[in-house]
Parts: C-alpha cells; structure tokens; sequence
C-alpha cells in the first residue's frame, strides 16, 4: 500500500466522520425543537383566552377556546 493512498483513505475516512458528527448533532437539537408543542395566548374572547396551538413547529396553527370556570 502506498503512502499516497493510505494518507487519502485515511483522509476520506476522517472526512466522512466528520460530516456524520455535524448531521448527528444537528438532528438532536431539531428533534428536541420539534418534540413540543407551542400553545400562546393570541386574544380574548368574552371571558375565554383564545390559544393558539403550533403541534410539532410545522406552519399550521390550531386555534381553540380555553373558559375557566367561575367558582
């Protein structure tokens, strides 16, 4: 084995590992990003706060009523 490929395929290897690292930290930060749901207080409606649900950050929005009960 010459010391022109064993440099190059140690190289190409090193490269490869790196590139895997990067996507693999990544993906953790965006999956613990993604694993909760958003719910935010948007308006009033009456006596009922009107929240807005982002399930997941995907750019949809559900929208619902939440009414406390008076005691």
């Amino acid at each position: 084995m010459t010391p022109e490929f064993r440099n190059g395929f140690a190289f190409s290897i090193a490269i490869t590992g790196a590139a895997f690292l990067i996507i693999a930290g990544l993906a953790s930060v965006t999956q613990t990003d993604i694993d909760q749901p958003s719910f935010e207080v948007v308006d009033k409606y009456k006596e009922c706060d009107v929240v807005r649900y982002a399930p997941h950050q995907v750019a949809e929005y559900k929208y619902f009523l939440y009414c406390e009960k008076n005691k």
